[in-house]
C-alpha cells in the first residue's frame, strides 16, 4: 500500500483514520504524482494505455473495450477530426448518448488538440442551438442514433462526423502532437443568471490537477470499477471518466434515462462496482428501489456531490452498504473542480441535518465572505469563495463576466465567489448550506430561478411568477412556481408544462404550480419569498373529472402515486406529469410497483401511458397470465406424479374408449 504523498491534505485525526481505510482490497494504490499535471490529458492516458493495454477500460451493455482498443479508437477519431478540421485549438461539439462512444469521442477530440463541447440530445433545441452558436463549434461528432438531430442543429453551418461511419482506414497509430498543459480542453455550459447558458472553460493542466485530487483522495487503484451515472453534459461526468482512465481503472456507464433505477442494484452487483458516484437526489431514489436482502459487497466508496447531502443520506448509506464501505461527500463545481471532501463510516455521527463537505484539497483555500467581501470568523455563515491557481480560466467569449466572477489574487491565483453559503468549524471542516441568491440545485442541476420565471412570463395569462425550491416529504428538492393570473385564471398544469417544455430542459419545469391572488411582499415592495405558502397536497385542478378507483389494483396504485407525489387523491385517469411527476418520482413508482405486484415496468412506461388505469390494465394482464402459467404448471406437476403403471392404465382406458366410440373405417 502506497504512502500518501507530501501534497495530500492534512486532515484531522478522525478524518485521516477513515480515509486510511479507503483502499481497494488489493492494496495496489499508486499516488497520482504532482508532476504528472504538467502535461496534456492524452499524454497521461497514453501512459495508462501502454502500462495496461489488455486491462478493461470501458464496459457497457453492448461494449467491452480494453485500454489498447480505446486508444486505437480514439486515435482514429482524432485523425478523422483532423481530416475535416486540420488547424487550431477549436471547439468540437459532441452529440452522443451515454455509453462508450462519448469517451472515445472525448479522447479523440483531445488527441487532435481540440476543445470538446458536450451537448445533451434530450435538451430543448433552442438551448442546444445557442450552445452551438456561442461556442462557435466547427464540427459535430455524433453517431447513428443522433445523426438526424445533428443535421438539424448544424443547419449547414458546421460539419458533421458520424463515428459509427468513420473510415476504419484512418491509422490507429499515435498522432505525436505536442499539446501544452495550458491548452483548453473543454467548454461545459451551465445556466446563467441572464437566462442564457454560459460556457465554463478549462485547461489540460487544471483538469489533471482536479483528477489528481480525486484519485488521491479516494485512493483509486487500477483494480477499481467506477460508475458513470452522470450525463456527458454534467461536469461531474469528467470525474467518472478521467478518474478511471487516467489511472488504469475501468469506467462503467449506466444510462439511467433508458434503464431506470430498478435494475441499477443488480447491475452494481453483477459488475462488481467498487466506486459509486452520483447526486444525493439520485441516491435517494435508488435507495427506494432496494430491500434488506440486497448486498453490495464490492462497493468500497459511495461518493455524493453537486448538491447538499443530508443526515438522512448518511443513514441510508449505513443501512444499505457493507460495514467496510466509506461515505464521501464532496464540494465541487464546473468553475472550480473538486474543492472539499468529507469522509464518513458506520461510526460517524453528525448532529446537524447537513452532512459537512469537509476539508480542502491541496493547493486550494476556502474563504467565507460577507456582503462586503470581508472574511467572516469560525461558526459564522458566509459566501464560499475559493482561492487557487487551478480554477477555470473563465467563461468562453465573456471577458467582462470573467473579470467580475474570477478575481485576481496575485502570483497566478484567482478567487472565485461561488454563490454558495457555508460555515467553517474551528477545525477547518466546512459546512455547506446551498445557494445564495436565487440559483438552486434540483436533482443535481444548477437552476437559475430567473430563467424559469422568464419562461413563465412568456406564457399567456400569467401576470406574475416566482419560482422557488421546496423540500418534498421524501426529502428531495423540487421546483414550485407561484403564479398570479392576469385575468382570473391561469392555464392548466398540462398546458403550462407543455409550454415550458418548448423552452426549458425537463428538469427546469416546476413540479407544482400554486395560483395566488397576489404575491406577498416586503415593505420595500420586493417579493417576500419566505412568506410563500407550501404547495397544497390537494389534487390540482387538471381540467378533467376525478374518477375514483374501480378495482383493488387501481386503488393500491392510486395510493402509491399519492404517496410518491404527496397528493391526497389521485384519479385513475389523472396524468402522472400533470400531477407533478418527474423522472425520479417515476423510478419510485416503478420500484414500488415491482415490490407490490412483482411486475417490472420500464421507466418510460409512465411517460407513454401516464395514468393509473393504464398501469392497472398492464398489471391485471400480467397477473392473469401468471395465473394461467401457475395452473398449467400445477396440471403438469399432477401428471408427473402419476405412476408409470397408472399412466399406462390411463392410456389403456383411453384407447379402449376410443375403440368403442370410433370404429375402424
Amino acid at each position: 500500500m502506497s504512502n500518501l504523498t507530501a501534497n495530500q491534505t492534512r486532515l484531522p485525526p478522525e478524518q485521516e483514520a477513515i480515509r486510511a481505510k479507503c483502499f481497494h482490497p488489493t492494496g495496489k494504490f499508486e499516488d497520482f504524482p504532482r508532476e504528472e499535471i504538467e502535461q496534456s490529458i492524452p499524454e497521461r492516458f497514453d501512459k495508462m494505455a501502454a502500462k495496461y493495454p489488455s486491462r478493461l477500460a470501458i464496459k457497457t451493455k453492448t461494449h467491452t473495450v480494453t485500454y489498447d482498443e480505446l486508444n486505437k479508437l480514439a486515435n482514429r477519431v482524432a485523425r478523422a477530426i483532423l481530416a475535416q478540421r486540420p488547424d487550431g485549438n477549436e471547439p468540437i461539439a459532441l452529440l452522443l448518448e451515454q455509453g462508450a462512444s462519448p469517451t472515445v469521442a472525448i479522447l479523440g477530440v483531445l488527441k487532435a488538440g481540440k476543445i470538446y463541447v458536450p451537448l445533451d440530445p434530450s435538451s430543448p433545441r433552442a438551448g442546444t442551438m445557442h450552445i452551438l452558436r456561442d461556442s462557435q463549434s466547427s464540427l459535430i461528432v455524433t453517431d447513428d442514433l443522433n445523426v438526424a438531430l445533428a443535421r438539424e442543429l448544424a443547419q449547414n453551418r458546421c460539419q458533421l462526423l458520424n463515428i459509427d461511419e468513420s473510415d476504419s482506414n484512418f491509422s490507429a497509430e499515435e498522432l505525436g502532437l505536442s499539446i501544452s498543459p495550458d491548452t483548453l480542453a473543454y467548454i461545459i455550459y451551465t445556466s446563467g443568471s441572464t437566462g442564457q447558458p454560459k460556457g465554463v472553460i478549462q485547461t489540460h493542466r487544471n483538469v489533471l490537477h482536479h483528477i489528481m485530487n480525486f484519485i488521491n483522495a479516494l485512493h483509486i487503484s487500477a483494480d477499481d470499477r467506477l460508475t458513470n451515472l452522470h450525463f456527458l453534459s454534467h461536469s461531474a461526468a469528467r470525474l467518472d471518466i478521467f478518474g478511471a482512465l487516467l489511472n488504469g481503472a475501468a469506467v462503467y456507464p449506466f444510462n439511467v434515462k433508458d434503464e431506470g433505477l430498478t435494475h441499477l442494484a443488480g447491475w452494481l452487483t453483477q459488475e462488481e462496482i467498487s466506486i459509486y458516484h452520483w447526486i444525493p437526489t439520485g441516491f435517494r431514489a435508488f435507495a427506494d428501489t432496494l430491500d434488506q436482502s440486497q448486498s453490495f459487497c464490492d462497493v468500497r466508496v459511495v461518493v455524493l456531490g453537486s448538491e447538499p447531502a443530508y443526515r438522512s443520506d448518511l443513514d441510508l448509506f449505513k443501512k444499505l452498504f457493507p460495514r467496510q464501505c466509506i461515505f464521501v461527500n464532496r464540494l465541487g463545481a464546473t468553475e472550480m473542480g473538486n474543492v472539499c471532501f468529507y469522509f464518513a463510516d458506520r461510526e460517524t455521527r453528525i448532529s446537524d441535518n447537513n452532512v459537512p463537505v469537509g476539508h480542502t484539497v491541496p493547493e486550494a483555500e476556502v474563504l467565507l465572505l460577507d456582503d462586503a467581501g470581508e472574511k467572516v470568523g469560525f461558526n459564522c455563515i458566509g459566501e464560499i469563495a475559493i482561492k487557487s491557481r487551478y480554477l477555470s480560466p473563465g467563461y468562453w467569449r465573456k471577458p467582462e463576466l470573467t473579470k467580475t466572477v474570477f478575481l485576481s489574487a496575485g502570483e497566478g491565483e484567482q478567487i472565485y465567489r461561488t454563490g454558495d453559503l457555508g460555515r467553517n468549524r474551528p477545525d477547518g471542516c466546512l459546512e455547506y448550506f446551498g445557494r445564495r441568491g436565487f440559483q438552486r440545485k434540483v436533482r443535481g442541476h444548477a437552476i437559475e430561478s430567473s430563467e424559469v420565471e422568464a419562461a413563465l412570463f412568456g406564457v399567456s395569462g400569467i401576470k406574475e411568477a416566482v419560482v422557488v425550491t421546496r423540500e418534498s416529504p421524501s426529502g428531495d428538492q423540487r421546483l414550485v412556481a407561484y403564479l398570479v393570473p392576469r385575468h382570473g385564471s391561469v392555464p392548466s398544469p398540462r398546458s403550462l408544462r407543455s409550454a415550458l417544455a418548448e423552452k426549458l430542459p425537463v428538469y427546469m419545469v416546476p413540479s407544482a404550480f400554486v395560483v395566488m391572488k397576489a404575491l406577498p411582499r416586503t415593505p420595500n415592495g420586493k417579493v417576500d419569498r419566505q412568506r410563500l405558502p407550501p404547495p397544497s397536497s390537494t389534487r390540482p385542478a387538471l381540467g378533467a373529472a376525478f374518477i375514483v378507483a374501480r378495482t383493488p389494483i387501481e386503488a393500491r396504485l392510486a395510493e402509491i402515486w399519492s404517496e410518491v407525489l404527496s397528493i391526497d387523491q389521485v384519479g385513475v385517469n389523472d396524468n402522472f406529469l400533470d400531477l407533478g411527476g418527474h423522472s425520479l418520482a417515476a423510478t419510485r413508482v416503478v420500484s414500488k410497483v415491482l415490490k407490490e405486484f412483482q411486475v417490472d415496468l420500464p421507466l418510460e412506461f409512465l411517460f407513454k401511458s401516464p395514468t393509473v388505469a393504464e398501469m392497472a390494465a398492464v398489471i391485471t394482464e400480467h397477473q392473469a397470465k401468471k395465473i394461467e402459467k401457475l395452473e398449467l404448471e400445477r396440471i403438469l406437476a399432477e401428471l408427473e406424479s402419476i405412476s408409470e403403471e397408472k399412466a399406462r392404465q390411463f392410456l389403456g382406458d383411453a384407447m379402449a374408449t376410443k375403440t368403442t366410440t370410433e370404429p375402424d373405417e
